[in-house]
């Protein structure tokens, strides 16, 4: 499995006991769609390895606690822990017209609130402060823009456009 063929669906944050159990935590905004999994991709040395869940057990609404099958020890739980963990894009649920996975908007022009073309995201950048970022190409220099529900104003998809409420000057520091 190709990493650009899949979206990542959290991390392992850590083993859980002697038996080799591990805590996954889902970083989505709907952790139900994903408490049934039969298998996982694991992100080790920039491959992803497919693993089979022999047995889970939701912990906390974005927590689950994993068996996956190989993995019988303490010490085998203690190496996947802080992984990255990916599922193929094809079992990401169907959004709305106006609603969007970051993954996909890779690459859409940014528009301002006057509707003109004023960068390219490479980048979203989400620490999951609330604060997320979009790192754009404005005249061939990255630059961050604020981006959360505030700032959107239209999302074009079959354009591949996203007009923005840009806070003014903060383009002119990238020129």
């Amino acid at each position: 499995m190709k990493k650009e063929d899949c979206f990542e669906l959290g991390i392992i944050t850590k083993a859980h006991s002697f038996k080799g159990e591990v805590v996954l935590f889902l970083d989505t905004d709907v952790p139900e769609n994903y408490y049934e999994l039969d298998h996982i991709f694991i992100e080790i040395n920039k491959q992803l390895i497919p693993y089979f869940i022999e047995a889970s057990k939701v912990q906390k609404a974005k927590n689950i606690r994993l068996k996956l099958d190989g993995i019988t020890t303490e010490q085998q739980a203690l190496m996947l822990a802080k992984k990255k963990v990916y599922l193929p894009i094809e079992m990401l649920p169907t959004l709305n017209d106006d609603q969007f996975y970051f993954h996909e908007i890779i690459g859409f022009s940014v528009s301002n609130q006057n509707n003109e073309k004023v960068a390219t995201i490479i980048e979203v950048i989400d620490n999951n402060s609330g604060n997320r970022l979009l790192s754009v190409l404005v005249n061939k220099t990255e630059a961050l823009l604020p981006f959360n529900d505030n700032h959107i104003l239209k999302v074009d998809k079959p354009n591949k456009n996203i007009q923005l409420d840009i806070p003014e000057g903060l383009l002119e520091l990238y020129k």
